[in-house]
């Protein structure tokens, strides 16, 4: 029952924070929302994101496709409970000290959480994140600086800000990491076909081996050193608006 004079509750908002009573019609069928969207993330992290669709997930439950519809109404709506709830719950950070290395500890977190499913990076996002696992890790960002004596609205472009780091930077590595496994020697080619007239930089970046990555994790040196400058950044905005 809708409240009046508030805007009615689209049937996806009602599914991701359990105010649906989806499957509650007709005969009982054991199964859920729960159900639906744990066989959709085994599918995707089996098979990719491709391989998602209503029925396959029917049928890794063994159940038919239009048995799912009475559920989760179409596939943009699963879509959108994936993207809520794959990366599970927000880390606990009230150990952390200080804000920096709360934020830092909590875009570790959301790093390592699409590392464990990498389809969901190509989730499509056609509206502002609604469900009840965004806002934990939201709650979570912002209660990181809740103590910093910004503006609201400045704490939340600066955690929202962060989160698209976060993801904009993963996506970086995982495309490239395709690269990566195919040996392909990145900066021998380049030396081969740069101009050093017209690209002096660049070769001697090449020459003195920045593009080298000495056998380390490069991804995790490449995400930890951007996120140290991001934070960086993040420190000399904060005491710009906090002196005099």
């Amino acid at each position: 029952m809708e409240t009046p004079g508030k805007p009615a509750l689209p049937k996806v908002v009602k599914l991701l924070w359990d105010l649906d009573d989806a499957g509650s019609r007709g005969p009982k069928r054991g199964l859920s929302v729960d159900q639906i969207v744990a066989a959709a993330t085994a599918v995707a992290d089996a098979e990719g994101f491709a391989a998602l669709s209503m029925g396959r997930v029917a049928k890794e439950l063994g159940f038919t496709t239009m048995s799912l519809y009475r559920y989760v109404d179409s596939k943009d709506t699963l879509m959108e409970l994936l993207f809520d709830r794959s990366l599970g719950d927000p880390p606990d950070l009230s150990d952390a000290p200080g804000w920096r290395a709360k934020l830092e500890a909590w875009a570790w977190a959301e790093f390592r959480g699409i590392q464990q499913h990498y389809w969901w990076l190509d989730l499509p996002l056609s509206s502002p994140p609604l469900g009840p696992k965004n806002m934990a890790w939201l709650e979570a960002g912002m209660t990181a600086m809740a103590e910093v004596p910004i503006t609201e609205p400045h704490k939340l472009q600066l955690v929202t800000n962060l989160s698209i780091y976060v993801v904009g930077r993963t996506r970086f590595l995982r495309d490239t990491a395709k690269q990566q496994q195919q040996d392909v020697d990145y900066a021998g080619i380049l030396a081969q076909v740069i101009d050093p007239a017209r690209f002096p930089t660049v070769t001697s970046a090449i020459m003195n081996n920045a593009f080298e990555d000495d056998d380390m994790n490069w991804e995790e040196a490449d995400f930890g050193f951007a996120l140290a400058r991001l934070l960086d950044g993040y420190q000399v905005f904060i005491d710009a608006h906090t002196t005099g």
